[in-house]
């Protein structure tokens, strides 16, 4: 008697645990009036999920999220005023960990529009149907991603502000260049064509880059890099020679780290787990960079959200590199260069195009200061 007692208050306590499970809060943004109400219904027929907000502009997303907490938001990217693409980081900002889906119909693979969202930071985006055509492939497709998102990630969002160190930014390392290794995230696309756009043509040494971005976009990306850049750019597979002036780009599925083989500087390919969660990652790069090239290695983090880089950076000036970091000012998030500059890493703190600048002063044996 007792025992199935027992074992109908542990039913009764795992049934309570699966009801106190709250639903997936959403918010829908859309000018369309339409859109909003097909979405809606799609939504509210599963259980999992709840419509906490709805609005109609970007502006209008960025100020409801001030006043109600929510795990994902849905949102178009043609709309009135500053539009939903542009205003990626500012919602982000304002969502305080939630996760973005581009529901659009810009939003096909491939699609320049498509990788500049979620080179500014959304997590997934759909491509929205035709008048009329929201059929039941696209609701099952949508819920799907949903489900996937699931809750925000609120871990690395501070509970409150904390003052920028002003401690004398760390020397730079004196030994000639031999390795440049680039990490970004939200807003990344941006920051990495006036970065390039800056730099000579012609430096000398290889160029790593690690961007987050999923998998299927690397290719586009890594063309759309190469135009910007004016040089070429391609996609590293495990073994990949880095050559002087070519960039080889991190793909989506793994993290790309250096080796060196009779004197030749390779791209490695690994997809361990690491602190930041982040595939791929920028910590690997920076610290793999230390550890082979030591001193001749200079890293960059650019703009994005968390702390991604900041421990590859701390390893890498360990070994005797050098690490900059965007400004805040110029970063779309001032969040993976804010925990290198405060952690005390950066020999300089400077928009895109002067961190280039500080680069080629490198080549030429200028002083970083």
């Amino acid at each position: 008697m007792s025992g199935a007692l027992a074992t109908s208050r542990a039913s009764e306590r795992a049934g309570s645990g699966r009801q106190a499970r709250r639903p997936i809060r959403l918010m829908i943004v859309d000018d369309s009036m339409v859109a909003r109400a097909v979405l809606s219904r799609m939504i509210d027929a599963d259980g999992n999920f709840e419509i906490a907000g709805i609005a109609g502009t970007a502006e209008d997303a960025i100020e409801a999220l001030g006043q109600v907490m929510v795990d994902i938001v849905l949102l178009d990217l043609e709309m009135p005023g500053a539009g939903g693409l542009k205003s990626i980081p500012r919602i982000l900002e304002a969502a305080k960990g939630a996760k973005v889906l581009i529901v659009s119909s810009l939003a096909e693979d491939g699609a320049e529009e498509t990788i500049a969202a979620l080179a500014l930071g959304a997590h997934d985006t759909l491509p929205k149907p035709g008048t009329g055509r929201f059929n039941g492939r696209f609701s099952e497709v949508l819920l799907s991603k949903l489900r996937e998102l699931g809750y925000a990630d609120r871990s690395s969002i501070p509970l409150t502000p904390s003052a920028v160190s002003h401690r004398p930014l760390p020397a730079h390392s004196t030994e000639p260049l031999r390795l440049l290794a680039v990490g970004a995230s939200t807003g990344g696309i941006h920051a990495l064509a006036t970065f390039f756009g800056a730099l000579p043509k012609r430096i000398g040494v290889p160029i790593l880059v690690t961007q987050h971005l999923p998998p299927a976009f690397m290719s586009v990306f890594a063309r759309q890099l190469s135009v910007a850049a004016g040089r070429e750019a391609v996609v590293a597979e495990d073994g990949t020679r880095l050559l002087p002036d070519r960039i080889v780009v991190a793909p989506g599925e793994a993290h790309l780290v250096v080796d060196e083989v009779n004197g030749q500087l390779i791209a490695r390919l690994l997809k361990t787990k690491v602190a930041s969660g982040c595939l791929p990652s920028v910590d690997p790069m920076l610290a793999s960079a230390g550890t082979v090239v030591g001193g001749g290695a200079l890293g960059v983090v650019l703009t994005g959200m968390g702390r991604d880089g900041a421990e590859g950076a701390k390893r890498l000036v360990e070994a005797g590199g050098s690490v900059m970091a965007q400004d805040e000012a110029s970063s779309a998030i001032w969040g993976m260069p804010r925990a290198v500059t405060e952690a005390g890493l950066a020999c300089a703190v400077l928009p895109p195009d002067k961190l280039a600048r500080r680069v080629a002063a490198r080549v030429e044996e200028d002083p970083c200061k």
